[in-house]
């Protein structure tokens, strides 16, 4: 007995797989990079790592995110989302295991990668993948989506620092926690999630509804394209790079405030309380964001939204580069957690507008891939530290490179599709 698609009988569905996957990207969020960029410092005090050799590991962590995208788009092709999430849940687990007993670098290294490739199996690709084929107007629990993402941003630092108060500074007991947590929330997704007759069923009918909305005679308040883009004819336009270097710089600079802004701060006479807390208030400015994003993605242009979140994001980068101050704080949390929120959420609808959903999986994923990039943004910034004693100088040409973006993204236009399509 097939299963219902959604728009049938379990109208319901939808939005039960929004709340699983966004429990999901919560938890996965929470427990790598946010709780990472707390405890590195009692890892490196009481392993006696250099900033630099640190700061590897959390360019490990991201690379394997970005190189590893390819995985979940094979897995979920092939054996569907469930076996996809199942698979992530183990790697994730694997990484916990191996920081968890890390007494030299390459456990550390080893979890770090697990963790990545963890990450990205359970979190961003099928939770984007599910959404956008069961969902016709997506802009809205897109914005839901990530906006729980940020959650755990905001939660991930102070469920660090509470598990490290508690246990007398013990990173490792932090690190078996979250792989029991991890456990909890794949299994949970695996249970809940359609099988790939459902999935097929309720693409096929949301594809159907797009295109008798784009064909309406009415005046679109967003531009969608009208018929669905090749992976090979997408790759020749302007536009697909354009968001590719706008993924790049909010992850660039996202992944390295993570790692680095509670070192750059303390060391800069802020307390580790109040630089934590900066990091907590930037996450929660991220949920804010995606939140009025994913309402505000229905009736504006996302590119707008995109120009705005990359000066955003090169103001809050600078700000942070002399911030000593809460003013300066406060500014570096607002344009970090505006930047970083809203560029996601606003490459993933441009992705989805300009080149239709059909291929959306493999697009996605290749966007994905500019992570593996990107992540040499702490393993920089630590060498810079070693070298020059201080940070600043790498949050000041990581915001160069997002305002050289938003230049770009206020040229782009939507691409014109190839003829004979």
């Amino acid at each position: 007995m097939t299963e219902s698609p959604p728009q049938a009988a379990n109208a319901w569905r939808p939005w039960l797989l929004l709340a699983v996957f966004s429990l999901v990207a919560f938890v996965v969020n929470a427990s790598t990079f946010y709780a990472l960029g707390v405890v590195l410092p009692d890892m490196v005090r009481d392993e006696g790592w250099s900033f630099g050799v640190a700061g590897f590991g959390f360019t490990i962590l991201g690379g394997a995110v970005g190189l590893s995208s390819f995985l979940p788009t094979m897995l979920i092709q092939r054996f569907g989302v469930r076996l996809t999430v199942l698979t992530g849940t183990g790697a994730m687990i694997a990484g916990f295991a191996c920081l968890a007993s890390a007494h030299g670098l390459m456990l550390y290294f080893l979890g770090a990668a697990l963790c990545g490739i963890g990450y990205q199996m359970m979190a961003f690709i099928p939770g984007t993948h599910v959404i956008a084929a069961v969902f016709q107007k997506r802009a809205r629990p897109l914005g839901i989506y990530f906006m729980v993402t940020s959650i755990g941003g905001i939660a991930g630092p102070a469920l660090a620092l509470a598990v490290m108060h508690g246990s007398h500074d013990d990173w490792r007991l932090l690190w078996r926690l979250q792989a029991l947590a991890t456990l909890a929330v794949g299994v949970l997704c695996a249970v809940t999630v359609g099988g790939r007759q459902w999935f097929i069923d309720a693409a096929d009918q949301t594809d159907s509804a797009v295109a008798a909305e784009i064909a309406k005679p009415v005046r679109q308040g967003v531009w969608r394209t009208a018929r669905p883009w090749t992976v090979k004819d997408a790759l020749r336009t302007s536009q697909f790079y354009v968001l590719l270097a706008a993924y790049f710089a909010h992850l660039l600079v996202g992944v390295t405030v993570a790692s680095w802004s509670v070192a750059h701060l303390t060391e800069r006479g802020v307390t580790t309380t109040a630089a934590v807390a900066m990091l907590s208030l930037e996450a929660l400015l991220q949920t804010a964001i995606r939140a009025l994003g994913g309402l505000a993605g229905e009736w504006i242009e996302p590119r707008f939204l995109l120009v705005f979140a990359l000066v955003a994001l090169a103001v809050g980068s600078s700000a942070l580069a002399v911030a000593h101050d809460y003013p300066m704080m406060i500014l570096y949390a607002a344009g970090c957690g505006v930047g970083f929120g809203l560029t996601a959420l606003a490459v993933t609808l441009l992705l989805l507008n300009y080149y239709g959903r059909a291929h959306n999986l493999e697009l996605f994923s290749l966007t994905c891939l500019i992570g593996a990039v990107s992540a040499l943004g702490p393993t920089l910034g630590g060498w810079v530290r070693d070298l020059t004693g201080g940070f600043a100088s790498t949050f000041q040409i990581y915001a160069v490179i997002a305002a050289a973006v938003a230049i770009a993204a206020i040229i782009m236009r939507p691409p014109v599709a190839p003829s004979g399509r």
